[in-house]
């Protein structure tokens, strides 16, 4: 999938398939210690620093087509419950849990183009034969964490440009500790700005409108690879 033109942005791209070859490659800025094999070694709560709030821009931004079209099928995954925590509790249990499912999830999965998968552009789906693209572990990853207990208002589904100038899709959770990534990447669960992607918008956590993150407009220009 390739970025539209201001408006929609849509995700992944042929970096997903390709995803283990370029991060061999590439030297994401800020990234230590947390691509590949070094994540091998258990992450620890305490090893980990606080991370940042992620920026919002005033106003909201528009979502993906494809989003638009998920939450049709599954509105459930869409709404967004104010009652619910808008952070969560960060220990270690939970830290645990968000590294588990992260990992599990990105080892189960087979990365595969919406193209080559549905025959789509772009399709925001449950990887529930065993393939999908980045949003699709995100959603899934989101579906195992609220299973877990998590509140789904903290898990925000959010567009980022990553490291080869691609539209792509990472899981930002919310914490009472700053906002982390859990990405099909990355191995590692990370503080945001440590993944040298530039974030772009990402679901509001107080009505069912995306926000803008920093001051990014939606590109205007698409990568080829």
């Amino acid at each position: 999938m390739r970025q539209r033109l201001f408006g929609g942005l849509e995700t992944c791209g042929q970096a997903v398939v390709a995803a283990a070859a370029t991060l061999a490659k590439a030297a994401l800025v800020g990234l230590p210690l947390l691509i590949g094999g070094a994540t091998s070694q258990a992450q620890t709560l305490a090893a980990l620093p606080t991370a940042p709030v992620a920026v919002e821009k005033a106003g909201p931004a528009k979502p993906v087509l494809a989003w638009l079209k998920f939450c049709d099928e599954f509105p459930a995954e869409c709404a967004v419950d104010t009652a619910e925590p808008a952070f969560v509790t960060l220990n270690q249990d939970t830290w645990n849990t968000l590294v588990s499912v992260n990992r599990n999830v990105n080892r189960r999965i087979k990365p595969v183009t919406d193209k080559a998968h549905w025959g789509l552009v772009d399709r925001w789906e449950f990887p529930d034969d065993g393939m999908g693209d980045c949003e699709d572990f995100q959603l899934l990853k989101r579906k195992l964490l609220v299973e877990r207990g998590l509140p789904r208002r903290a898990l925000r589904m959010t567009v980022v440009i990553d490291e080869i100038g691609e539209g792509h899709a990472v899981l930002m959770v919310r914490t009472d500790r700053g906002d982390f990534v859990l990405d099909n990447k990355i191995q590692g669960v990370v503080p945001w700005n440590q993944t040298g992607y530039v974030f772009v918008k990402r679901e509001g956590q107080d009505s069912a409108a995306w926000v803008a993150l920093g001051n990014l407009a939606s590109p205007t220009t698409t990568a080829n690879r």
